[in-house]
């Protein structure tokens, strides 16, 4: 008789945190069912066991954990929780691991443990593996060329799109935003006409490396929002880990310690209701993979302030919790998957150039 039981495959290299990392997941009702000491063996381990998740080290003898991801992307998509004492401090390691497919990220565990700090270290590594059984993951598709075609504006647009009537895009996702933000900004023309914001759900210290890594693959400039920043056309402002990023004016934003609004700093529903508020000039809103329902107040304030709402295909989703929340309040204005996000945002700003 099978068990209804979560399925969990242990790669990492120290016999030790294995055997710490499978204590705690049978303690906390998960079933593991098999352990690899190397990446190199990960892939045939997955296909013999059919895991629901996978947890994955960094460091590893023969083949690291981020090659193994790679790996295992293309050939047997899974979902993958990083386990590493890399992830911790937003390294490129961990952004870099997100954008090829990892769903989350977790500290690896002490090896030595007070029986609280126990049961706490378990429910988060329990509760993000329990989260990532339910992703939908699709294979790794083959990296796009640098010189790849991209949607463009008109040069009469785009050079009109200086003023202070230029649209505003806004983008909002959570888990598994990483890897779709490195599939969609990307593919924005540099000439876009617009400026954009990023609320992506991630700990403090990650949000630096996602924004250099997107603005090293883009022909947008993209880079972190500081504490009082402008809005430009061509430039993507990625929400501090921690911060509440807010628009205080046309063309202008803000960083904001308030506290966080349900488990979440920054929370996308306040940039977007600021925007509604005081962008004074045309936005649109997409919403990306995501769990939960953040948006979703902001996207009624963007409605009534007639912006303009799109949201990802569930098809595309590795989580659909953001847009399906979103559609369900009947808000969307357009579902697109991922790899035709791009050019309704470019529409979308087109239409918005020329109302301006």
């Amino acid at each position: 008789m099978q068990s209804s039981r979560h399925k969990v495959l242990i790669c990492d290299d120290s016999p030790l945190m294995r055997q710490v990392l499978r204590d705690m997941f049978t303690d906390g009702g998960l079933d593991v069912v098999a352990e690899v000491p190397d990446g190199a063996l990960l892939l045939d381990a997955v296909r013999e066991h059919r895991p629901d998740v996978v947890t994955l080290d960094v460091e590893m003898p023969r083949k690291d954990g981020i090659s193994a991801l790679a790996e295992l992307m293309e050939k047997q998509p899974t979902p993958v929780v990083m386990v590493s004492t890399l992830t911790g401090h937003g390294t490129s390691e961990s952004v870099r691991a997100l954008s090829i497919g990892a769903v989350d990220v977790v500290q690896k565990p002490a090896l030595r443990l007070t029986p609280q700090a126990w049961g706490i270290t378990r429910d988060e590594l329990v509760a993000k593996v329990i989260t990532a059984c339910r992703a939908h993951v699709t294979r790794t598709s083959a990296p796009r060329p640098a010189t790849a075609a991209r949607p463009a504006i008109s040069g009469d647009l785009a050079s009109r799109a200086v003023g202070a009537g230029a649209p505003l895009v806004i983008i909002a996702t959570s888990t598994g935003g990483p890897r779709a933000l490195h599939d969609l900004v990307p593919r924005l023309p540099a000439q876009l006409g617009a400026g954009v914001l990023i609320v992506q759900h991630m700990p403090v210290g990650f949000t630096k490396s996602l924004a250099e890594r997107l603005d090293r693959d883009s022909a947008l400039t993209v880079r972190e929002a500081k504490r009082q920043d402008t809005i430009r056309p061509g430039v993507a402002l990625v929400a501090p880990a921690g911060s509440h990023l807010e628009v205080t004016g046309p063309g202008m934003v803000r960083l904001s310690d308030a506290p966080a609004i349900g488990g979440l700093r920054p929370r996308a529903d306040i940039t977007i209701s600021t925007a509604a508020q005081n962008a004074g000039r045309p936005v649109a809103l997409a919403v990306l993979t995501g769990m939960g329902a953040d948006g979703l107040e902001g996207a009624k304030d963007l409605r009534k302030a007639g912006g303009t709402i799109l949201t990802e295909d569930e098809r595309t989703c590795v989580i659909y919790g953001m847009p399906r929340a979103i559609v369900e309040a009947g808000l969307s204005d357009g579902v697109f998957p991922l790899d035709a996000m791009h050019m309704a945002l470019v529409e979308a700003v087109s239409r918005g150039v020329r109302r301006s």
